[in-house]
């Protein structure tokens, strides 16, 4: 079995990857053959009601599956080993969804392309994508999508200060440098459509939400460690550390 379970977390890695490639298409409208704001513009209402349906579901299922209480039924049912390869695949299963189904909704805010601004928006959007991948790496990036995980357990080795609490580079300006670097992806475009302000704040919104949910859990793991980063770090904007130890 453990052969089995390292090949899925396997599996589970490149699906992850692959979403995660075509996220930067889809956002930034281009590459990929269909993107945000491609295809052919229904009613109004309905793109509305479907592209926020689409959100709140990865919504709820990126944030209830991250729960301990959550975690602790779903051991019940899926075996340690390949638990967080599970979650990375129904969260990409989510964001698969949100691709498929996604609506264009017409009018535009802002048109900046075809220009130096434009230029640069892509740019910082492409540098917010950048920042995702490190601060992955700079944590774990294959214990955060699981494959880490798949590994050890084939090996029968434990991961090292898997349970350490830990602030690496990006870590010690901003506490939340992966939600931070989605957020300067999402809203820095050159053209900022209806359906991409929508899809923007929606995820912020969802952003702030699951801020609040994490440190809760982290501060019932870490508990004072955990307050006095927070005292120290700001959430989502960088900035130098407050105070000293």
């Amino acid at each position: 079995m453990r052969f089995i379970y390292f090949v899925y977390g396997v599996v589970c890695y490149l699906i992850f990857f692959a979403v995660f490639l075509y996220a930067i298409g889809f956002v930034g409208n281009f590459v990929v053959p269909k993107s945000m704001d491609s295809g052919v513009q229904g009613s109004l209402t309905e793109a509305l009601l479907i592209n926020l349906l689409l959100i709140g579901v990865f919504g709820v299922q990126h944030s209830v599956m991250a729960r301990p209480s959550f975690k602790e039924k779903w051991a019940k049912i899926v075996p340690a080993a390949i638990e967080r390869n599970t979650y990375v695949l129904f969260s990409s299963v989510a964001l698969m969804l949100i691709f498929w189904q996604w609506r264009p909704m017409g009018g535009v805010i802002w048109d900046v392309s075809n220009s130096t601004l434009g230029s640069v928006m892509i740019a910082i959007s492409l540098l917010g994508w950048m920042i995702v991948l490190i601060s992955t790496f700079l944590l774990s990036h294959f214990e955060l999508t699981g494959l880490g995980q798949a590994f050890s357990n084939l090996t029968g080795k434990e991961i090292q200060g898997s349970n350490q609490f830990k602030t690496p580079g990006l870590y010690q300006y901003v506490r939340h440098p992966i939600y931070l670097g989605f957020t300067v992806a999402f809203w820095s475009t050159p053209i900022m459509t209806v359906a991409h302000l929508l899809f923007a704040a929606g995820f912020l919104v969802y952003t702030l939400a699951g801020i609040l949910l994490e440190e809760k859990d982290l501060i019932a793991i870490f508990g004072d460690e955990y307050r006095k980063y927070q005292s120290k770090v700001s959430m989502l904007i960088p900035l130098p550390p407050r105070g000293h130890d």
